[in-house]
């Protein structure tokens, strides 16, 4: 089996959901996560704080930097995710579908690299 990443991209210039809404965004999303683990797909899943929370570290000339905020400068953030496996990429879709759908936000979905697609 595979393994892919069903990213939330999460749109930081929106304004926040209600806290009534933000509940119900969890437990639609926790359906789906219960499902994953059901059906033997889940692995991980994990939200994220605002990028605001994030630092970047960078390499050059032999140090690093460190900077407070996100790499990007983008209104879509990574917002949360799920780690899960699957026979394929059709199988992956029809999870992040799911996601997308509990979620109500975009979901990109990328296989983990396993070595077997090197050229």
């Amino acid at each position: 089996m595979k393994q892919y990443l069903l990213a939330v991209q999460f749109d930081e210039s929106a304004p926040s959901p209600s806290e009534a809404d933000f509940q119900a965004q969890m437990a639609r999303t926790g359906k789906v996560t219960d499902e994953m683990k059901a059906a033997g797909s889940w692995v991980f899943v994990g939200g994220l704080l605002p990028s605001h929370a994030a630092t970047v570290v960078r390499p050059g000339a032999g140090t690093t930097t460190m900077t407070d905020g996100p790499f990007a400068e983008t209104k879509e953030q990574l917002g949360g995710f799920w780690v899960i496996r699957c026979d394929d990429l059709d199988q992956a879709l029809t999870w992040a579908e799911k996601c997308a759908l509990a979620c109500g936000e975009p979901i990109e979905v990328r296989p983990f690299d396993d070595g077997s697609d090197r050229r």
